[in-house]
């Protein structure tokens, strides 16, 4: 006899709008809050947008809140309710008293799929090292066990030390580890970024929100075949490839996690390492939904979570806007994106390039802005060079554009021109200084 499939979670997912929030995005913030509880494999009771007049301290709603909430879960028949915003330890406790279900916050739900989603030794690292965090904060007096004392003879425990002290104390052991763990992480990843700019070729990062198609343009840029579904959160460990670029310039390209509005500060934390490629692109490349209602709010909350990584424009990096899905618009709207595209490059010092990386169209634009954002601080050099210096040439070829190449037919003679990035012009000179001197004309 086959074992009859688990039915999933029910659940219901409440936006609340507490006073001086922000309505305008609320149809927004629940929409995403209740594709994340679906992503997480729970199944959508309910989902509503329950204005807030006064936060309470211990419970957040007030009581006649409290009361037609659990009316309403009683009536959906609901084992867990999803508050998308940030509860205390104390609220989230009551509320589970008071309803009786498994309650989990927005950054609970947000840890939750990050869990299931990291694949690689360092994605699972980071991602308990920010569980273990958010649960800390979490070890108040809710099970009778956390109120019994250990005795003093034990090594484990000093004397009179009660249970929740012992369970704090082993988190903080724990997340110490793991810390020094991805301190060695870091470590490698510092070594391996060394050594591509040793290379050194330029890179370039893909951020945007979750879900905005980073990956899908990835694998269209690269061919990396990186795991690309319509789901949130499905990168979370970055992936670095090579591409070359419209003038022949190398480049290297990662693919980075999205970001989310509220970002939980532990993720941020714990991810720091991942991000840092962010941090250290000579380009980012800003991708955004284009056919989502709310991509305005979502480039503001990619943003400022880009100013909390000292990251973007501000900090003197270069950015790139990428409108990717056009071509999940009608004829209209995409003309108008087209149109908008153009004032907004305009009126900013932002390039900005309508795209889809399901069909391809606006990717070849896209990579000559990416070229001509990296080619400003190139350098055009001139030279006549004597058949025997063909190992110059061969250099120039390799490293640069070259824009024209022609050989004297009588003396043999290359008259060479090429464009060189400013470190690589740097590094042309000092190669070849004693070559050129002998007999080239620069």
């Amino acid at each position: 006899m086959t074992e009859t499939a688990k039915a999933p979670t029910r659940a219901l997912i409440i936006h609340p709008l507490p006073p001086g929030t922000d309505a305008s995005r609320a149809d927004a913030r629940l929409e995403e809050a209740t594709g994340l509880a679906i992503a997480l494999g729970l199944e959508a009771a309910g989902a509503i947008i329950e204005p807030v007049r006064k936060l309470e301290a211990g419970t957040f709603f007030g009581k006649g809140k409290l009361e037609t909430l659990h009316e309403r879960m009683q009536e959906l028949d609901v084992q867990a309710v999803i508050v998308d915003s940030a509860l205390s330890p104390v609220q989230q406790r009551n509320l589970e008293k008071r309803w009786q279900v498994k309650v989990i916050d927005r950054t609970g739900l947000i840890l939750e799929i990050f869990g299931e989603r990291a694949r690689t030794r360092e994605g699972r690292l980071q991602v308990e090292l920010a569980r273990l965090t958010y649960e800390r904060s979490r070890l108040v007096r809710t099970w009778t066990h956390l109120e019994r004392q250990r005795g003093g003879r034990g090594f484990l425990a000093g004397p009179g030390e009660t249970q929740i002290e012992t369970d704090r104390r082993l988190l903080a052991s724990k997340m110490a580890k793991l810390r020094r763990e991805l301190e060695q992480v870091k470590r490698t990843r510092a070594l391996h970024r060394t050594r591509r700019q040793a290379a050194p070729w330029p890179s370039i990062a893909l951020v945007g929100y979750t879900n905005a198609g980073k990956s899908t343009l990835f694998n269209r840029l690269t061919a990396a075949g990186v795991l690309a579904k319509d789901m949130p959160f499905a990168t979370l460990d970055p992936t670095v490839r090579g591409v070359r670029l419209p003038s022949g310039r190398r480049v290297l390209v990662s693919d980075t996690v999205g970001f989310i509005t509220d970002l939980p500060t532990e993720l941020i934390a714990a991810f720091r390492a991942t991000l840092e490629e962010v941090r250290e692109a000579d380009i980012l490349v800003h991708v955004r939904d284009l056919s989502d209602p709310d991509h305005e709010g979502r480039k503001a909350d990619v943003e400022s979570v880009l100013t909390a990584l000292d990251c973007g424009p501000a900090h003197g990096q270069p950015l790139i806007e990428a409108w990717n899905k056009i071509d999940r618009l009608d004829a209209e709207a995409r003309d108008d994106a087209v149109w908008a595209a153009r004032m907004a490059t305009s009126k900013s010092q932002v390039s900005v390039h309508p795209v889809s990386a399901v069909t391809g169209e606006g990717i070849p634009a896209l990579l000559e802005a990416i070229d001509a954002a990296l080619g400003r601080d190139d350098e055009r050099i001139s030279l006549q060079l004597d058949p025997g210096q063909a190992e110059i040439a061969a250099w120039l070829h390799e490293h640069g554009e070259v824009v024209s190449d022609r050989r004297d037919a009588k003396t043999g003679q290359i008259r060479i021109e090429a464009r060189l990035a400013g470190p690589d012009a740097g590094r042309f000179r000092s190669k070849f200084a004693a070559l050129l001197n002998d007999g080239a004309d620069a």
